[in-house]
């Protein structure tokens, strides 16, 4: 069974970042982990183009009604979310805990604001600490030096 790992992040993603991300997916692939992204722009595209040909890749079009149910419990203006912002952040459930929502990554790396306070990586980076899932997040010294000692060999 593969070991998987989130790799998301921001639009705001730092362009120097982005480089970083490909060169830990390469380096996670390396190890035999699994990404699971979600193909937007920016970061997810950073990590898959680093993660070879093992990444599980989710589009907002292939957000289950399970997984929809889920982000709304869980996100805190579900009512001002649009269609495409809901399958969206369906998605970003799916990305942490699988397709069928019980099979969680084992850790998420992203990039997210320190204050941030709304958006799908804050949405998923909430998901998964309230799941146990410990979380790297880039924008932080002290999380990107703990991957490196933990994960990143």
């Amino acid at each position: 069974m593969a070991e998987y790992y989130a790799g998301i992040g921001s639009r705001e993603t730092p362009v120097n970042t982005l480089k970083l991300m490909t060169e830990i997916a390469k380096c996670l692939y390396n190890q035999g982990y699994c990404l699971r992204s979600g193909g937007a722009r920016g970061a997810d595209q950073a990590f898959e183009a680093g993660a070879g040909e093992v990444a599980e890749i989710f589009f907002h079009d292939g957000a289950t009604p399970e997984a929809c149910d889920m982000a709304a419990s869980i996100h805190p203006a579900w009512h001002r979310c649009g269609r495409v912002a809901r399958l969206l952040h369906g998605r970003n459930c799916m990305i942490i805990l699988g397709r069928d929502l019980k099979t969680p990554v084992e850790f998420v790396v992203c990039w997210l604001h320190p204050e941030a306070t709304r958006g799908g990586t804050l949405l998923g980076v909430n998901l998964a600490k309230k799941n146990g899932i410990p979380v790297y997040n880039l924008a932080l010294i002290s999380d990107y030096e703990q991957l490196l000692r933990e994960r990143v060999v």
